[in-house]
């Protein structure tokens, strides 16, 4: 039997909001998830358990599946090394990988998790958006907010916040 390889989607997960009186649980998985300061982001897949984490944190962080261009537009504008340097075509190769749109598809394909490679942050630290956000931060996106889960608009906001 030939073993089907399952396509992993990219989610990006955007933290919103403080944690000032919420519950401890939250705080906790909010750590966990190393969303330490508000307008952090991360790329993680859709495992199970990342899915329960996200429902543990839904009013303080909203998510969506990512596109390639917005990991690679993350990468060159936003990642960081150990040290806070940029990231550079030297650490490139040394990953393997030619150019910023070769590390996004091994992300997407699930090759390589921007959370584990050697010597980088695991957050992106993003601007607040542009324009600011268009609805209230306490509100689910669904109800005309911003929290929860978003779907493909989580490119327009990631991008504003570049």
């Amino acid at each position: 039997m030939a073993q089907q390889q399952e396509v992993t989607k990219q989610i990006a997960v955007v933290r919103i909001r403080g944690t000032i009186s919420a519950q401890r649980d939250t705080r906790e998985t909010l750590t966990l998830l190393r969303l330490d300061h508000t307008n952090h982001a991360i790329l993680i897949d859709d495992r199970p358990s990342y899915k329960g984490m996200l429902q543990v944190v839904n009013n303080y962080v909203t998510w969506g599946e990512v596109t390639k261009e917005t990991i690679t537009t993350m990468l060159e504008k936003r990642a960081r090394l150990s040290g806070n340097k940029k990231l550079t075509a030297e650490y490139l190769e040394k990953l393997g990988c030619k150019s910023f749109e070769d590390l996004a598809d091994a992300i997407m394909s699930g090759k390589a998790e921007h959370g584990k490679l050697p010597f980088m942050i695991p957050v992106f630290k993003l601007h607040p958006p542009k324009k600011g956000f268009k609805g209230n931060v306490k509100k689910s996106f669904k109800a005309g907010g911003e929290s929860g889960y978003r779907g493909e608009a989580i490119n327009d906001l990631v991008k504003r916040m570049i």
